[in-house]
């Protein structure tokens, strides 16, 4: 039993480092567009990319089964060239990108808005170009808030249980991670299996919630230097 939560263990692990890289430049790319620009359909744009943080799990899931299924958009035109995403652990990884996605946004977007736009546009007399003044000097100043955004992603995708278990299943040794170890230890009976998972879970959890809170809620003076 031992050896199978370490198995689930790091693959969850494993999984949301996986999701959070997936979502990381479209989600800094979004939030950074969210904060800095206006433009037609911006709040339809917000309101999608959170949909997920209010919507059942389970919907998410069958969206993404919808997309990625043999006979779907996407999954049509994979299917051709001999690669199938559901049940298998690509399924899991997106799972866990789509429900972390909306935190990555949300707290990223926070951290440009309080990028003060002289340091900017002083960058840019000096000659830079916006790519240089993004990567130099708008993403270090809100990299703290992205951090923990990144971290809020990742736990969000450790927990994930919903849009996983219907695009990817829950199979043994291939794509049961902590939540849904937990579901099907509670399932059988396993209590003893269940509060271990419970346990690894919670601290894995508490690990990550609070470094997420340490870099959002540093004193105001840091934050300003």
């Amino acid at each position: 039993m031992g050896g199978e939560i370490w198995q689930i263990t790091w693959f969850t692990v494993l999984a949301a480092i996986g999701a959070t890289l997936v979502m990381l430049p479209p989600g800094i790319a979004l939030a950074w567009l969210l904060a800095r620009k206006q433009f037609p359909g911006k709040s339809l744009l917000d309101t999608v990319a959170s949909l997920p943080l209010v919507m059942p799990a389970t919907a998410t899931g069958l969206i993404l089964l919808y997309l990625f299924g043999r006979y779907g958009p996407i999954g049509g035109l994979l299917a051709p060239l001999g690669v199938n995403v559901v049940f298998t652990r690509v399924a899991v990884v997106l799972a866990m990108a789509s429900m972390g996605f909306p935190l990555l946004v949300r707290t990223a977007r926070s951290g440009f808005e309080e990028v003060r736009p002289r340091y900017e546009q002083l960058a840019a007399t000096l000659g830079a170009g916006p790519w240089r003044i993004f990567f130099t000097v708008t993403l270090p100043l809100a990299g703290r808030t992205v951090l923990a955004g990144t971290l809020l992603a990742l736990s969000r995708g450790i927990g994930e249980f919903g849009a996983t278990i219907v695009i990817a299943g829950n199979i043994p040794g291939r794509t049961r991670t902590l939540a849904l170890g937990i579901f099907n230890a509670i399932e059988v009976g396993h209590d003893r299996e269940a509060m271990l998972l419970l346990f690894v879970s919670v601290a894995i959890a508490f690990v990550l919630i609070s470094l997420s809170n340490r870099l959002i809620h540093r004193p105001a003076t840091e934050a300003r230097t």
